[in-house]
């Protein structure tokens, strides 16, 4: 089953940018130290935040498919980034993250080796992890 998932965005000056979606907005800034007024996180934090709440709600949804009882899942995420290509001081590297580390601790009655095969069974379903390890087409329209 296909379906489409949307989102608006506005600038609303500044670094400052509303995002509405199903009935949600969320604010994204820039801290104060980088010119914004920390109204919300970055970019780049939201980027990550969508990988660690993809990969807790596949898990819910893979342990409550295959009855495991899970009692907790925690996600710590991190990123390299090369900020000096995104303030355009140079061409070299690219613009997205060189290197992002996940660290999940789940806690469930299941063996390690079993914590291992749950955990690659929920990364193969997220859509999210899918799209930052392989190519979707993003399709530009500007007016």
């Amino acid at each position: 089953m296909k379906s489409t998932v949307k989102v608006i965005g506005a600038w609303q000056g500044g670094f400052r940018t509303d995002v509405q979606g199903g009935g949600h907005e969320l604010i994204i800034d820039q801290p104060e130290n980088g010119g914004g007024k920390d109204e919300g996180p970055n970019p780049l934090q939201v980027f990550l935040f969508s990988l660690a709440g993809c990969l807790g709600t596949v898990a819910a949804i893979v342990a409550k498919q295959e009855r495991i009882k899970l009692h907790g899942l925690d996600v710590a995420i991190e990123g390299d980034i090369d900020k000096d290509y995104l303030m355009g001081k140079t061409k070299e590297g690219r613009a997205g993250f060189t290197e992002i580390r996940v660290s999940v601790n789940i806690d469930a009655d299941l063996t390690e080796e079993e914590k291992l095969a749950f955990f690659e069974r929920v990364d193969t379903r997220c859509p999210i992890s899918c799209n930052m390890i392989n190519n979707s087409d993003v399709i530009f329209d500007v007016k």
